[in-house]
């Protein structure tokens, strides 16, 4: 098939295979697991268990959903150790990855091998399973860049772009591509071949290049996270470090929305694929970091201390996803707003950590 040629449609999904979701043991692949799990579907969770906190995920899938769980704890990044588990697989939902900027800055060749490497093997894995198995890549954001062309106006507690098209509905799928930083390069040649696969062996995929994800399971640190690991530091009294000045702007989805749009790319896979998809919460909630922590503090009844130190590397000052293209295509469209997403978040990393209490219901609005 020519590499220019226009990707056939996808097979009809088989409900009775198992899914497979690389790692699943994660924030977002536990939740999307679990989505399935309820439905009495089996799912692969393939998952090192190397990032603190997923262990806890994975005995959460098996508690509630025991043999309906097989847990493979192979390396993406070894070929032969995950090749024979894609037989038969209903579909694929490629989510394990390095996830840090800093940590790419900090070991490149790592960072290369898990996200760009371990995503050709993924693929190659579907391939030589043959069959045409779908595959949903979690791209992200990073792969524009850090956007420094675009104007930005400065308010008291945010930026927001001088132009309006943009300010209205946010960055779209049509925006360059601008690979910066080993992470967004790494996930950015990751994206492409998951695009490529489509079109070079007629795999059935599509990619989601997500903004800042966000809810329950989610055991967020510094460098990736920040929701939760603001709100788990503010729990504890623990000062939050703050890299620039805290007027850079996110649009936050909370991860039920998320899993939503995942399987909604995944039903629609016939028309969808080798497609792109902006997903995050859109300007309906986009919020700069001092207005989350404003937020906490009205949740925790208390100001947050803060450590304020320089920029770091491929920081975007501002990015909302415009995601008007999948709204489009399959009519999904974020349905909780980020104030009470964080409050629901705070409520569980309180129950489930054992953090301090929240403060009482009066005290949200005062």
């Amino acid at each position: 098939m020519s590499i220019r040629s226009k990707p056939q449609a996808a097979q009809v999904l088989d409900e009775s295979a198992p899914v497979i979701i690389t790692g699943g043991a994660g924030f977002v692949g536990c939740n999307l697991a679990e989505s399935f799990l309820r439905e009495g579907r089996k799912v692969v969770v393939i998952d090192t268990l190397s990032r603190p906190g997923v262990e806890e995920n994975l005995a959460w899938l098996r508690e509630h959903h025991g043999e309906l769980v097989h847990h493979l704890p192979a390396d993406i990044r070894e070929f032969e150790a995950i090749c024979s588990v894609f037989q038969g697989a209903g579909a694929v939902f490629h989510l394990a990855a390095q996830t840090a900027v800093t940590t790419s800055i900090e070991d490149p060749l790592a960072d290369f091998e898990t996200n760009a490497r371990g995503t050709v093997n993924v693929l190659e894995a579907v391939r030589a399973a043959g069959g045409r198995i779908p595959v949903i890549f979690a791209s992200t954001n990073k792969v524009y860049g850090a956007l420094d062309d675009l104007d930005m106006i400065e308010l008291e507690d945010r930026y927001f772009p001088a132009r309006p098209d943009i300010r209205e509905y946010g960055i779209d799928e049509d925006r360059r591509l601008d690979f910066c930083t080993p992470y967004g390069c790494s996930k950015g040649v990751a994206d492409q071949y998951v695009l490529d696969y489509a079109h070079s062996f007629d795999i059935p995929t599509a990619v989601l290049r997500m903004s800042c994800i966000y809810g329950p399971r989610q055991f967020g640190t510094e460098d990736q996270g920040w929701v939760a690991h603001f709100l788990i530091r503010a729990l504890q009294g623990k000062p939050i470090s703050i890299y620039g000045d805290g007027k850079q702007v996110r649009d936050i989805l909370h991860v039920a929305d998320a899993v939503a749009a995942y399987r909604a790319v995944l039903s629609s896979i016939a028309t969808l694929n080798g497609e792109t998809f902006n997903l995050g919460g859109g300007v309906r909630n986009a919020a700069s970091l001092r207005m989350v922590l404003r937020e906490i503090s009205r949740i925790t009844g208390q100001e947050p201390v803060v450590e304020w130190s320089d920029w770091r590397k491929g920081d975007q000052r501002y990015f909302v996803s415009d995601t008007r293209r999948l709204e489009r295509k399959v009519g999904w469209t974020a349905t909780i707003g980020w104030q009470d997403g964080l409050r629901e978040l705070a409520a569980w990393l309180d129950e489930a950590r054992g953090l301090r209490k929240l403060q009482r219901t009066e005290r949200l609005t005062a």
